[in-house]
């Protein structure tokens, strides 16, 4: 068996696995189990779980493990789970999935789904998606869901889903547990660093997780490599490029030295990359007048830098993929190979 079909088939065991955002509990219990089988010194902090080997600060990686649901906020309501679990206070209109709500507002019509409780991952009924609409004082996507009237305000609802592994590409809800499985893999390897698996990212919490980590035990200035998935309109953009690389994002530069490095180790083996931002910046260069700009996005990389004075710096390293947000998040086999042998050098593991 490829090394690279080890990872698929803990992505399909997985993606099973419901993480809303808000409700990662029982997650981070599956994710727990996973890490321990290969060796690593598993340790839970409010909203952040942290995998290590014996040399933790010889390399730092993070993912988040949040995945879009919805929660029952009363009697058969639902609503999108980023934005309640978010409190609405990072709504500041330059996050990608904010600029994407009125897009992917039909995407959910017919979606099957599943509650669980969010402690223990305890099944609590399967139902499937009857219509949503944007409702504007809310500021919020509204679902109105068939089977699961039962349900008590604060349960979460996943999305059902399953990984579709076909000849050049696989498919599902993959960000981010697409990227939080090459970690786990990593310690199969050997891994002796530190990997992050942090919860709502896609409420925009995470950096605060992870910052308070690096305030009790990091050292005087810390460098960390953010995994993600990255946003791409169709099949032709995405696959333009192996990986994607970023220079900042909304809120921060990223380290330049270490941008570059990971830019060389892609040059080294072959793979292309490319530079979000300069393709943000060259399609808004495009906008005729009155279109609305492209923001750059708030990643969890670009908050963390702009909020630690200096203690964290770092950058990003992306899969480029298509179907953002949805059940059919689309990525190619061969960004994964490349992800997978930048990910191994960095991590320096064979």
């Amino acid at each position: 068996m490829s090394e690279l079909n080890e990872i698929i088939d803990l992505l399909k065991t997985l993606i099973r696995e419901p993480a809303v955002v808000g409700a990662e509990h029982s997650f981070f219990r599956v994710l727990q189990r996973e890490l321990e089988e290969r060796g690593a010194n598993v340790t839970w902090y409010e909203g952040v779980l942290v995998a290590q080997g014996s040399k933790p600060f010889s390399a730092m990686f993070s993912a988040h493990i949040d995945r879009h649901g919805l929660i029952c906020t009363g009697p058969n309501e639902f609503q999108y789970a980023a934005f309640v679990a978010g409190n609405r206070s990072d709504l500041l209109g330059n996050s990608v999935s904010e600029q994407l709500i009125s897009k992917i507002v039909d995407r959910f019509d017919a979606t099957p789904v599943i509650a669980y409780e969010p402690w223990s991952g305890a099944y609590r009924g399967k139902g499937r998606i009857a219509s949503s609409y944007v409702c504007e004082r809310r500021n919020n996507l509204i679902f109105t869901l068939e089977g699961l009237e039962h349900l008590v305000a604060g349960t979460p609802v996943a999305f059902a889903d399953r990984l579709t592994v076909n000849s050049d590409t696989i498919s599902g809800q993959l960000d981010n547990v697409l990227t939080a499985a090459f970690l786990v893999h990593l310690f199969s390897r050997g891994f002796q660093g530190t990997a992050f698996f942090t919860a709502q990212e896609e409420a925009g919490k995470s950096w605060r997780y992870l910052l308070e980590w690096f305030r009790r035990f990091g050292s005087r200035t810390n460098r960390l490599i953010v995994v993600d998935t990255s946003p791409y309109p169709d099949r032709n953009e995405a696959d333009k490029q192996h990986l994607v690389l970023r220079h900042r994002d909304a809120n921060a530069q990223f380290d330049s030295v270490l941008t570059e490095q990971l830019q060389a180790i892609c040059e080294v083996y072959g793979h292309t990359c490319s530079y979000k931002d300069e393709y943000i910046d060259k399609k808004n260069a495009q906008l005729s007048e009155g279109q609305a700009v492209q923001s750059y996005g708030s990643t969890e990389m670009g908050r963390i830098i702009a909020a630690s004075n200096g203690m964290v710096t770092g950058s990003t390293l992306q899969i480029p993929t298509t179907g953002y947000h949805t059940m059919e998040e689309t990525a190619s086999l061969d960004s994964c190979r490349a992800f997978l042998t930048v990910l191994k050098r960095v991590a320096e593991v064979q």
